[in-house]
């Protein structure tokens, strides 16, 4: 079936191939039943597991891998909503996504400079070793030194001290009120095991480096790993010793199966036979008819986070183009010609079938500091944008390469904005990549321009330091793709880090996005809607950041 979009003069036609159901019995049999046959043999010789004979394994199916089991190595969300069901932090977030305890019990600021964390007693390993301070001044120092990728939520921390076995202390180098914000998805790790197996040091995955910590993992998380390979399956298993199963909010699983299946179609065939039982990332056409399926549930939440288009603007000559001796993209003009020739609400409508809002801010509102009024695009006006290109000395326009992941719906935005962009000028051709090859591309910043999405936390920081700070190896900028500079924008950045009076803080992160938007180095997108689809017999909890707690999960 063709879904054709309406066409004007200034609107692109864009034919999209809706997946076909008919690859369902090949994909099936070759992604699913060889899963579950291992994970059903697997149940039943596993040692020690505490049985729940009348709770079947939860099964999820997901068109992403986590990449690794190392968790300081990325910092994705399709590596957290595994390795953080494995690894703990020692802050984490309940049910209305505000921070609580996790391996810290208490914290406190005991002086500007200094915060002092009371740990967890009584918490083990899934190798039965005890939890202690030494293990969490080992984590966080691993987590600081490169090649880890969660050096930026860290920056500003110059030392972690040991002041008891229960008890460590984070030295600042300037103040930071928020500091505890920075502490979800900092993996605490096994000092012992780590340097028993050569792993005291993060992965590097940009390196394509093969350690220990890759396919194995000793946490304390409520799920420890049993099988991890890469692009096919990860089976996780209940810790029976987990601190906190005793909380009433836990759920009762035993077991559950991560497969990887990129076939949209082949994931909804799955729920559908009752093979799988969650899909995350439910195809958009679907999403209607999963609502009115009696089988399903369907939950779904605002995401926090949001989608973005960012430009090459550190290379003097753009990569993969036809013009030479110079970079389009560090010209204003060029990129809000950009801007001005994509037609989100019509994506949003054609593509996404209605999930998303689209946005002009560059953080969500559910970001502190972030107002509601820079949530408000520049219009959709292709007039415009030839305009632009030719105050900008580009009125043939010119070639480039737009990198995508090679996930259905990504790829189907991708198509759409490289024949929008292509209308007024600017050829652009897609290149779509598997993601162990596009996020190199995206932290490493070897493309000239890339499509991304970024999951916001309440705290606008580390979005501000990951995105739009001047990128530099110890942590700054990790994730600003396009390697956009501009040294008055670092500065307010690292005040913002330092600010302890709230109110002010925020008045500076407004400021930060405000800069930002009149800079564009990026083109804001859209938010999604996040849709889960899962059996009737599933009970969850939804985030905002589109991550699962596997803590809660019930099945009745």
């Amino acid at each position: 079936m063709l879904v054709t979009m309406f066409s004007t003069p200034e609107t692109p036609d864009l034919t999209l191939k809706a997946p076909a159901l008919a690859l369902r019995a090949a994909s099936l049999c070759l992604s699913l039943c060889a899963a579950w046959a291992l994970s059903t043999a697997a149940q039943a010789q596993a040692p020690g597991t505490t049985q729940l004979p009348t709770v079947p394994p939860l099964r999820v199916a997901t068109a992403f891998d986590p990449q690794t089991m190392d968790p300081h190595a990325v910092a994705l969300l399709y590596h957290s909503r595994v390795a953080f069901q494995v690894y703990e932090s020692l802050l984490g977030r309940d049910e209305q996504f505000n921070l609580e305890p996790a391996l810290a019990v208490s914290w406190l600021m005991t002086s500007p400079t200094v915060w002092r964390l009371r740990l967890r007693p009584g918490v083990t390993f899934h190798d039965g070793s005890p939890f202690t301070a030494d293990d969490a001044v080992f984590s966080l120092e691993r987590a600081m030194a490169p090649p880890s990728q969660r050096a930026f939520q860290l920056k500003g921390v110059s030392a972690v001290r040991k002041l008891d076995p229960l008890m460590i202390e984070i030295q600042l180098e300037a103040p930071d009120a928020v500091l505890p914000e920075k502490l979800q998805y900092i993996a605490v790790m096994n000092k012992a095991w780590s340097e028993k197996h050569g792993v005291t040091r993060a992965q590097d995955f940009n390196g394509k480096q093969e350690t220990f910590a890759v396919r194995n993992a000793n946490g304390t998380g409520p799920m420890k790993l049993e099988r991890y390979d890469p692009d096919v399956r990860t089976m996780l298993t209940r810790h029976a010793a987990w601190w906190g199963w005793a909380d009433k909010r836990s759920g009762n699983l035993q077991r559950v199966n991560f497969v990887t299946v990129k076939s949209d179609a082949t994931r909804l065939a799955a729920l559908a036979s009752g093979e799988v039982d969650l899909v995350m990332d439910p195809p958009y056409q679907d999403i209607n008819r999963l609502k009115a399926d009696s089988r399903l549930t369907l939950q779904q939440m605002p995401d926090i986070g949001q989608q973005y288009l960012t430009f090459d603007l550190a290379r003097e000559e753009l990569q993969d183009s036809d013009v030479k001796g110079r970079n389009p993209f560090k010209d204003l003009r060029v990129r809000k010609a950009v801007y001005h020739a994509i037609n989100v609400p019509l994506i949003i409508d054609k593509v996404l079938r209605g999930q998303a809002v689209p946005t002009g801010a560059f953080l969500s509102p559910l970001v502190d500091g972030s107002p509601a009024e820079l949530d408000r695009r520049l219009p959709y006006d292709p007039a415009r944008s030839r305009l632009l290109l030719g105050e900008a000395g580009y009125p043939n326009g010119f070639s480039i390469t737009l990198d995508c992941v090679n996930v259905a719906w990504r790829e189907n935005v991708c198509q759409a904005v490289a024949a929008m962009l292509t209308q007024v000028g600017i050829r652009t051709t897609l290149r779509s990549s598997p993601s162990n090859q596009f996020f190199p591309k995206l932290s490493q910043g070897t493309a000239s321009f890339i499509e991304y999405g970024w999951t916001a936390s309440p705290d606008a920081w580390n979005s501000l330091n990951g995105l739009f700070r001047t990128f530099d190896k110890s942590g700054m900028g990790t994730f600003n793709a396009g390697r956009y500079s501009n040294p008055q924008l670092d500065t307010l950045i690292d005040n913002i880090r330092t600010e302890p009076n709230l109110t002010r803080r925020r008045a500076m992160v407004t400021t930060v996005l405000r800069m930002v938007g009149d800079e564009l180095p990026y083109v804001p997108l859209y938010r999604r809607t996040l849709s889960w689809a899962m059996a009737k017999k599933v009970q969850v909890v939804q985030w905002p950041n589109d991550q699962i707690e596997l803590r809660w999960v019930r099945i009745k």
